[in-house]
């Protein structure tokens, strides 16, 4: 890609940046949210029209121009993108083989060799999931095969990864890591975006770091990679501290959890919860940790009031609380940031302020319309405290970057009467810089007397920002490990449940 020059209305997303990739070569490029990698990358795919950027790409030698995807994939390159786009009501198999379906003699789907060569396309990924079942019905991580699958069905020459393990176990990471290497003897390139150092460290070959929408540098395996130099590439600036030391005073209990059961989301008449209680002390923050499948977002989001449960209590300050949906949660201080952002964090059609404001919208009506300089009051002081990087509070937030929409829903449970916080995977696909800010902030909130519920698939971030961490197996908790006893290979061997 040479010269490369994408604009959007005020602003340059790609400022003349040029890259290579060499064939039999995994290629990453790293840098912050907002430098510009996955806006490159649907250059590269045709997701932007040749028609929408200045520069060239060139494959094989020859210039190409993608007006749209489908040019993309017959040049042999196919993207998976961040944000999943499949197609929620069909079947797995036909999504995996969506625009390849095979026909049969007279003209017509060959279903059987459709679900062939599905499940062919899934055990490459060693996935045991039904090719029959909707893609809804699945969890996230399962869809992110899902996705995969459909991508190495295509056999493309050039595959590009974008956040690819942000929603896979450690297992399922290890995984696709051996399968991308097996690929990569095979003859195909790849572009790696992570913000995960070291998943990069230890899959790719080169590392090309971007900040603001522009190339900045390249590292080569092979010389040994610098993760302070990457780092401070990415960021523009020296980062001293990943995890701040965080010192605070731990109060007394504020919420306690008693006996939840919560159904299965999908397997009928199966439970996911089967009786977990816990307790939370005021300025507390408690991890919550576990394999892909133990039932952290369930039971969370159980409490919350989003989905039924099937029995247990919460109490408040020694006070037994009926929670039947979110605005009742909210009422008595409690707030969720919720592990998929874009399906339930943010209203895709408001602006920074109208989504900071939602939680308080019922305060802020004043004979029966808004008083917009209350409004503008409240959420100015957020945007300024968490430092949004956007022109001003009036824009869209899908224009932001994850980490900035990321700040934007944090500041949403902020402005409330916030006492209890539930974090589920609060830095998911976050880069590294500003990941150090939302550790600053979570620490800055548990020091105000704020209690915190964080689930982290990060084991790293568990050990190091929480006081103490709940691991959950089987329905239930195998073990409640205080600071001083956490590590890796403790938290896995509970989740594990050995």
């Amino acid at each position: 890609m040479k010269n490369i020059t994408k604009r959007f209305t005020g602003t340059i997303a790609l400022d003349d940046v040029s890259i290579n990739l060499y064939r039999n070569e995994i290629l990453a490029v790293m840098g912050e949210n907002g430098a510009g990698k996955s806006t490159l990358m649907k250059v590269l795919s045709g997701s932007y029209s040749c028609k929408e950027y200045e520069g060239t790409i060139i494959c094989n030698g020859d210039e190409c121009k993608f007006y749209a995807t489908h040019d993309s994939e017959n040049a042999g390159i196919a993207m998976i993108h961040q944000e999943l786009n499949l197609e929620l009501d069909l079947s797995v198999a036909e999504n995996i083989m969506l625009g390849r379906l095979p026909k049969n003699n007279l003209g017509f789907i060959d279903w059987k060799k459709t679900k062939e060569c599905a499940k062919e396309a899934l055990d490459m990924l060693k996935a045991n999931i039904d090719v029959n079942v909707t893609v809804r019905s699945l969890s996230p991580s399962m869809q992110q095969l899902v996705s995969i699958a459909r991508a190495l069905v295509r056999k493309p020459k050039i595959l590009i990864l974008d956040e690819p393990t942000s929603v896979l176990t450690e297992g399922e990471t290890k995984n696709l890591m051996v399968i991308l290497r097996s690929l990569k003897k095979q003859g195909l390139s790849c572009i790696y975006i992570s913000h995960k150092l070291a998943e990069v460290f230890e899959l790719c070959d080169r590392i090309d770091v971007m900040r603001d929408g522009r190339y900045i540098n390249t590292y080569f395996k092979s010389e040994g990679y610098n993760s302070e130099n990457i780092i401070s590439d990415m960021i523009g600036r020296k980062l001293d501290v990943m995890y701040p030391t965080i010192e605070k005073s731990i109060g007394e209990e504020i919420m306690r959890v008693e006996n939840f059961k919560v159904p299965h989301p999908y397997a009928y008449g199966k439970n996911i919860i089967e009786d977990v209680s816990f307790t939370l002390k005021k300025g507390e923050i408690v991890g919550l940790g576990g394999l892909v499948g133990a039932g952290r977002s369930e039971l969370i989001n159980a409490i919350f009031g989003v989905i039924p449960k099937i029995q247990g209590k919460v109490f408040m300050e020694d006070k037994e609380i009926n929670i039947k949906n979110p605005w009742d949660a909210k009422s008595y201080g409690i707030g969720l940031l919720t592990e998929d952002r874009k399906k339930n964090g943010f209203i895709y059609s408001m602006s920074i302020k109208e989504n900071m404001t939602l939680t308080i919208i019922d305060k802020l009506v004043k004979k029966l319309f808004i008083d917009k300089s209350e409004e503008n009051k409240k959420a100015k002081s957020y945007y300024d405290a968490l430092q949004v990087k956007a022109p001003n509070m009036d824009t869209l937030i899908t224009s932001l970057s994850g980490g900035n929409q990321q700040k934007v829903i944090l500041a949403k449970w902020l402005i409330t009467n916030l006492k209890v916080l539930f974090l589920d995977e609060p830095t998911r696909g976050i880069d590294v810089g500003t990941k150090s800010e939302i550790y600053k902030l979570i620490g800055d909130l548990a020091k105000k007397g704020i209690s915190i519920v964080m689930i982290s698939s990060e084991l790293p971030e568990l050990i190091e920002i929480c006081d103490r961490v709940i691991v959950l197996a089987n329905g239930r908790v195998m073990e409640d490990i205080p600071k001083k006893e956490l590590s890796e290979v403790r938290i896995l061997r509970s989740a594990s449940n050995t």
